[in-house]
């Protein structure tokens, strides 16, 4: 064996494994960055599951507490028309159904502090209503409910904006 032979085989022990501890640190490194990358995405997807799957509960809540007032609605004009009626079964559902749905509400603000104070006027909107339900018409309701009806239009939006993104 020549003595260059000799030096490129000593070079070549010698620097090889540095080459490979190299090559591994390196790996090491890029796989902790993909790590942290799956641990965000993994994180976000999950915020914006739970987002998602509340919109999808305020809307069903926000029908019951419609209904709920229509109900409140209908049982006061009985009660003008001179029939019997006990009302307390009608509010107390009326007040359990706004209550899931304001909590819903302030989770979604809490999730979206811009747009708490629109969330707590639709709140305060839909509470007001279930509270002079009884003394209104059907068709006054109606045109009530129309005006928070739009409110939560604006809610729905923002639930779409956070599915689409």
């Amino acid at each position: 064996m020549s003595e260059r032979e000799f030096t490129v085989r000593a070079v070549l022990l010698g620097y090889f494994p540095m080459f490979i501890a190299t090559l591994s640190l390196v790996t090491a490194i890029f796989n902790g960055y993909l790590n942290s990358r799956f641990v965000d995405l993994i994180q976000r997807n999950l915020g914006r599951g739970e987002y998602l799957r509340t919109c999808k509960e305020i809307l069903e809540a926000h029908a019951q507490v419609g209904f709920r007032a229509k109900i409140l609605s209908q049982t006061g004009e009985r009660a003008r028309t001179g029939s019997p009626v006990d009302l307390t079964a009608a509010r107390n559902e009326a007040d359990s159904a706004l209550i899931k749905y304001v909590s819903l509400a302030t989770y979604l603000a809490n999730l979206q502090p811009d747009a708490r104070e629109r969330y707590t006027h639709l709140s305060v909107g839909l509470e007001k209503i279930l509270n002079e339900a009884p003394q209104l018409t059907l068709s006054d309701l109606n045109k009530r409910l129309e005006l928070t009806d739009q409110m939560f239009t604006g809610m729905n939006d923002d639930c779409v904006k956070m599915a689409t993104q």
